[in-house]
């Protein structure tokens, strides 16, 4: 089920949350709106929901004008960062609770609840209560439920936020593989690049309540359209007035054509990579090597090599123009 959004807008008083976006999210795909806190993501997928009304703009969900429609009769499964479960209820309960509240009949809903707990791997904690489980089957749970009515639309906010980072990274993965198990439409709010770069088929960047730039993570990580897509998707430095990736920074220790001289004013070791922080005439910079590059080159406080970026924001982004989100 395909979701075009096209020139939608929203304020809170004085606030514009949201200005003129258009995004065409495609039927089956896992989708990323990523950015900044206060840029505007969960305020689009709370239209997306009809959780909130759009001042101006159309909502259309499979084809359909959904803008004026409520929540229950758009199709979507919504799942909070904090699992919003049923206290009192156990797991088994709480994933059939959208299923009880629309008289399905008894043995459909058992049959239902037993498919969507095997699916998330908590069919031995079906009479358990969420307070019971650990934060990450308590998401499970809770998306486990949002599934259990066969929604045309699943919308995640900020779904692994309130987790630590190793049950993040585990979840994210889980998400991947649940996906191209159920291949719902399936849009999530992440302000965490790493996750959205891992996850998503394609990224939506967000800041200031507009659409930075859309496309696959590939494409954003190789041809960002701007300085702030560049910067919000990977790591960073600048050099002569330009942005480039640590990594696209060559060494050498004789100077090179279009090489220019540096000073190591640091080396950090970091497992097999290598940070390599840099003076070059007064300005700080750094390169991101492997272990054997910084082995080779001799690398200590105080050396002096030579630097050659291979590639520039300017350079990169002139080979291909930001993808119309219209």
């Amino acid at each position: 089920m395909s979701i075009k959004v096209a020139g939608v807008s929203k304020n809170f008083g004085d606030f514009a949350a949201l200005t003129d976006v258009s995004v065409d999210i495609p039927s089956g795909s896992l989708t990323a709106l990523l950015g900044p806190s206060g840029g505007g993501k969960s305020t689009l997928l709370r239209v997306i929901a009809g959780l909130e009304q759009p001042d101006s703009g159309v909502v259309q969900i499979d084809g359909v004008d959904a803008t004026v429609l409520p929540p229950q009769r758009r199709g979507v499964g919504f799942v909070f960062q904090h699992y919003a479960a049923f206290k009192h209820m156990t797991v088994e309960r709480n994933v059939a609770f959208g299923l009880s509240i629309r008289h399905k009949p008894k043995a459909e809903i058992r049959e239902r609840v037993r498919e969507l707990l095997e699916l998330v791997h908590l069919e031995q904690f079906a009479h358990r209560y969420p307070s019971q489980l650990s934060g990450g089957q308590r998401q499970r749970m809770a998306l486990a439920r949002a599934l259990a009515v066969e929604p045309k639309v699943l919308l995640l906010d900020e779904p692994f936020g309130a987790l630590d980072a190793q049950v993040r990274k585990e979840l994210r993965a889980w998400l991947r593989r649940l996906h191209d198990k159920v291949h719902v439409t399936t849009v999530f709010v992440t302000h965490d690049q790493e996750e959205a770069m891992e996850v998503a088929d394609e990224i939506v960047v967000m800041a200031d309540g507009v659409v930075k730039q859309v496309g696959s993570p590939d494409e954003l990580y190789e041809r960002p359209s701007s300085d702030f897509v560049m910067s919000f998707l990977g790591p960073v430095t600048r050099i002569g007035g330009e942005l480039v990736r640590p990594h696209d920074i060559e060494l050498f220790d004789e100077p090179e054509a279009g090489a220019r001289p540096a000073t190591v004013s640091r080396v950090t070791r970091l497992g097999f990579e290598v940070r390599v922080d840099l003076d070059i005439d007064g300005e700080e910079a750094w390169a991101q090597v492997t272990r054997g590059t910084a082995e080779h080159l001799a690398l200590e406080q105080g050396k002096q090599i030579f630097i050659r970026p291979q590639h520039t924001r300017t350079s990169v982004a002139a080979s291909s123009a930001p993808r119309s989100t219209s």
